[in-house]
């Protein structure tokens, strides 16, 4: 990729997609949108399409109308405007992430296929690979939400190797449940500066405390920025400290990998300074 490429961090919504009473996309709601995130939320980035825009539900044009409008009313507003591109077909996938491309999207996001599904991490890996060479230049990330592909695969073994395939990689959407895989992902893609995004809010502190870079988030948006806001109170406190315990314990005691040696220090050192 030519451009300096900015990493995916903080808080970033997950878009629903406005509809009219009779079913069809509502463009006219996305500029106000996106002022309510910004004036509101204080959140700048947002992930369209994915499965709070219901976008698997949408056709190919009505996916590709709200991505440019995201895209033009966002210009000079949102910092990074991600657009998640998947389908059962990989050549609408393509199309859709070449039409991303030619809009502006800062980045473009890709699930498994959920019908006739990868039998192993190399066959999810030529998938990812087919649809990113369709727009080489964008940030490509691995949309991981076993819950609705029905895929069991570990991302962390998606990850594995994967830069070597898709140049523009640069990170996963982690919508699981798995800690000790989300840990392995962290610690994986640390290496490569990549960005981890945490999509299930309700384990958001769990998912913090591995290193996770930060969530892409939906109803519960304006509860992840209130709660980040209030870290240091009593209650909020006291769970952390059991959360950074129970993580070090299974570390130590069990020798697993979810933690990497920067995330260990980390934990420690909060624990020592600021917990107790």
């Amino acid at each position: 990729m030519s451009k300096s490429i900015k990493k995916l961090t903080g808080l970033v919504a997950a878009t629903f997609t406005p509809l009219t009473a009779e079913g069809e996309i509502n463009l006219s709601v996305i500029g106000p949108y996106i002022d309510y995130l910004i004036e509101k939320q204080n959140v700048k980035s947002v992930f369209i399409n994915g499965t709070t825009g219901e976008g698997c539900s949408l056709t190919v044009d009505e996916r590709k109308q709200l991505a440019a409008a995201w895209c033009q009313h966002g210009k000079s507003k949102l910092e990074q405007v991600i657009v998640h591109v998947g389908c059962m077909s990989i050549k609408d996938s393509q199309e859709l992430a070449r039409h991303a491309a030619s809009v502006g999207a800062d980045g473009i996001a890709v699930i498994s296929p959920s019908y006739f599904k990868p039998i192993n991490a190399d066959a999810l890996r030529l998938f990812i690979k087919e649809v990113s060479a369709a727009a080489p230049a964008l940030p490509m990330y691995y949309y991981h939400i076993p819950s609705m592909t029905g895929v069991a695969l570990d991302a962390a073994d998606v990850l594995n190797g994967i830069e070597q395939m898709i140049p523009s990689f640069q990170g996963v959407k982690y919508t699981g449940t798995d800690l000790r895989d989300l840990g392995q992902c962290v610690c994986y893609s640390q290496s490569h500066n990549w960005s981890v995004m945490f999509g299930i809010d309700e384990q958001l502190l769990g998912a913090l405390v591995l290193g996770v870079d930060g969530a892409v988030g939906s109803l519960k948006l304006w509860r992840l920025s209130h709660l980040l806001r209030t870290l240091a109170a009593e209650a909020v406190v006291a769970s952390m400290r059991q959360m950074v315990l129970l993580t070090l314990s299974a570390s130590i005691l069990f020798r697993c990998e979810c933690c990497c040696p920067s995330t260990l220090n980390f934990l420690w050192k909060i624990t020592c300074t600021t917990l107790f």
